[in-house]
């Protein structure tokens, strides 16, 4: 199969009366237009199939990264039906988008970013940064990707309630 140019894209939506973000592949800037539950579209970048579905995966790891931190920080982020919260900033989803796209166009740098996003998954990278275990330029990554995670909303986190032990 071909690579065939697609465009990757960040929007904001609305199903239901339900707002939401997405970001999302399709091949042509008249399908974005022509879906009936985006509202607005914030970032298009046309690319190839291959880069973009690398590049999804990446923002959605980072994003899906980003909200079990902050649910396991109490934190209440409401979960759409479809795409991502509203409770997440345009501005955090835009710096996702453009660091992985951006970071895409370097190989070597795209690998680094890559494992280091996979490690971020299990542990944070602070440790990693303060040790001094990272030099150079996965040192700098590693400090940006910390960057993208450290999104914490204005609002109080809730209070986990334990169920009671008899019912």
């Amino acid at each position: 199969m071909e690579n065939l140019a697609q465009y990757l894209y960040l929007a904001s939506g609305l199903n239901n009366g339900e707002g939401f973000w997405i970001v999302g592949i399709k091949n042509c800037d008249e399908m974005i237009l022509e879906d009936k539950n985006l509202l607005d579209c914030h970032r298009k970048e046309l690319i190839g199939n291959e880069s973009a579905k690398d590049i999804l995966l990446a923002i959605n790891l980072n994003i899906n990264n980003l909200l079990n931190e902050l649910k396991d920080k109490n934190f209440l982020i409401k979960k759409p039906k479809m795409g991502i919260s509203f409770d997440i900033p345009l501005e955090i989803l835009e710096n996702i988008f453009d660091f992985w796209l951006d970071i895409y166009k370097n190989q070597e740098a795209w690998e680094a970013c890559l494992g280091l996003l996979k490690v971020r998954k299990r542990i944070s990278l602070t440790s990693l940064i303060e040790s001094q275990s990272l030099k150079g330029n996965s040192k700098k990554w590693a400090i940006k990707i910390e960057t993208l995670h450290s999104y914490v909303p204005s609002s109080l986190g809730i209070e986990k309630l334990n169920e009671p032990m008899w019912e």
